[in-house]
């Protein structure tokens, strides 16, 4: 059965920016939710910031079974019920994939309750992402290492819990690292934050970045166990003298 999949972007350096648009004619959204086709079966939807309910009507987030967001300069104008609303969604089993500068939007935050702030440094350094953990299936088809001749620099400190799985970490050509890959599980859902992706280079047309993303989406979209229970609950044995 096809993962159901809603690609999130915000949407706006590429309708404001040529240079952005020659490389995203389509939005970065279009780029991802086409390119991940080819390393899986997934049914893919986009939806942005200017969209009624930016597109996260409760109907599409119960349809959805991985959001993948990618935000950047409107983070804030994200309205905060519907960051409730995703929440409460991943909670309940939704998968969740944050890409690059997503690292500062509403949702990542109140999941991981930390400020989520880096260091960063838009040179054009080229990124070296080395696989830490080769079992983990994020890293399916994933050499020892890829590298992305220009990206945006990220370094460390990075403000974030420590991650229940790190799959990569990256170094960059001015000598920083980051911890680039990193996995986390809120109530029922599985969360995956992903490094690459600044929106002035054409890193969402790089193979081994959207294998990595389509490997994430299958891993966050599988199962979720068993439901769990809450509240007052009955005993299962007779208790003596009660």
């Amino acid at each position: 059965m096809a993962i159901r999949v809603t690609v999130w972007n915000e949407y706006l350096h590429e309708v404001e920016k040529e240079s952005i648009a020659a490389i995203y004619p389509k939005g970065i959204h279009t780029a991802i939710a086409d390119g991940i086709r080819n390393y899986g079966e997934f049914e893919t939807r986009t939806a942005t910031l200017a969209e009624p309910e930016h597109g996260l009507t409760d109907e599409v987030l119960e349809n959805t079974d991985v959001l993948i967001w990618w935000g950047h300069k409107g983070h804030a104008r994200v309205e905060d019920a519907i960051v409730d609303r995703v929440h409460q969604r991943v909670l309940a089993g939704m998968g969740l994939i944050v890409l690059h500068s997503g690292h500062f939007s509403k949702i990542f935050k109140k999941l991981m309750g930390t400020t989520c702030n880096l260091k960063w440094r838009e040179q054009g350094d080229k990124e070296r992402i080395w696989v830490v953990d080769p079992a983990h299936p994020i890293a399916e088809g994933i050499g020892a290492y890829f590298e992305l001749e220009h990206e945006e620099m990220y370094g460390e400190r990075f403000d974030i819990p420590a991650p229940d799985e790190l799959v990569f970490i990256s170094w960059f050509t001015g000598g920083e690292v980051f911890r680039s890959g990193c996995t986390y599980h809120r109530g029922r859902g599985k969360i995956f934050y992903f490094r690459p992706g600044h929106e002035t280079y054409p890193t969402y047309h790089n193979d081994n970045v959207l294998r990595v993303i389509a490997n994430a989406t299958r891993w966050a979209g599988q199962p979720q166990g068993a439901l769990p229970v809450f509240g007052k609950t009955a005993a299962l044995e007779p208790i003596p003298g009660k």
